[in-house]
């Protein structure tokens, strides 16, 4: 007969093991000597090793006892039915460090590829980092409103990127937080704006946003609060019968003589 020691070592585990396989029930309780030791005999050595073959294999603990008792078809059954989780898993823990691996590169939280690119294409153009960060914040609030559209809003975004005007009106906003209310470019980009939201009329291509009126005003305050000609810009192009920022609306005129304030 064994001490719990000695089967332990026999069986390649720990004495500690061995009483957590009692506990659990996967390692029945044998009898006792007269000084109230547990004795074990060979069949407790053999489940032993079967207990820590099982485990060593990937076999969560809670399944062991299932395996341990069945016959031959309904044990390969069960071991394919823990293959196929285990396969599942490892392909969700191969899409997390994925995940990790793109957040390690700083841009990838709670944005989609789509726009890691986009932001990409904009650094290519030249635009400075503290104004992609601007943009950045704002795609993420987006994406999050409208995670369904975000790539076809995207596409539509590139698609801009081939207007020279669009270009152009990038390359100075990306100055705009350090310019003051009065500097004379945020009249060059009304002006660049203007055009822009004219040739998007005439096109056809003003359209449903997805947004509500609470989210487009969150998104406009965003853009007043990150440079000091931000609200200069928004009363020139309401001068001119535009209104809005991340939403630009045109302004009927009836509308307009009563929205603008009386000199």
């Amino acid at each position: 007969m064994l001490t719990i020691s000695r089967l332990a070592a026999y069986a390649g585990v720990t004495v500690r093991a061995v009483r957590h396989y009692h506990k659990i029930g996967l390692l029945p309780e044998p009898e006792r000597d007269r000084s109230g030791y547990r004795t074990y005999d060979a069949a407790a050595v053999v489940r032993l090793i079967r207990i820590r073959a099982l485990a060593d294999a990937g076999v969560p603990l809670a399944r062991v006892q299932e395996l341990l008792d069945a016959g031959q078809e309904e044990f390969t059954g069960g071991v394919q039915e823990i293959d196929k989780d285990l396969r599942a898993e490892i392909r969700r823990l191969q899409d997390t460090r994925k995940r990790l691996a793109r957040l390690a590169a700083g841009e990838h939280l709670a944005l989609p590829q789509s726009v890691v690119d986009y932001l990409d294409r904009l650094r290519g153009l030249g635009v400075g980092e503290r104004y992609i960060e601007l943009e950045r914040d704002a795609w993420i609030m987006i994406a999050a409103q409208v995670p369904d559209l975000i790539d076809a809003v995207i596409v539509r975004k590139h698609q801009e990127l081939d207007d020279p005007d669009m270009v152009k009106l990038y390359s100075l906003v990306s100055g705009a937080p350090d310019w003051s209310a009065d500097d004379p470019r945020v009249v060059e980009v009304a002006d660049i704006l203007e055009r822009l939201m004219i040739r998007t009329l005439e096109a056809g291509e003003v359209g449903d946003d997805g947004f509500d009126d609470q989210f487009v005003a969150l998104l406009d305050s965003t853009m007043l609060e990150s440079a000091p000609g931000a609200a200069r810009l928004l009363a020139i192009l309401k001068e001119r019968g535009w209104r809005g920022w991340t939403r630009i609306e045109r302004v009927p005129a009836d509308r307009l003589n009563t929205e603008l304030p009386s000199s």
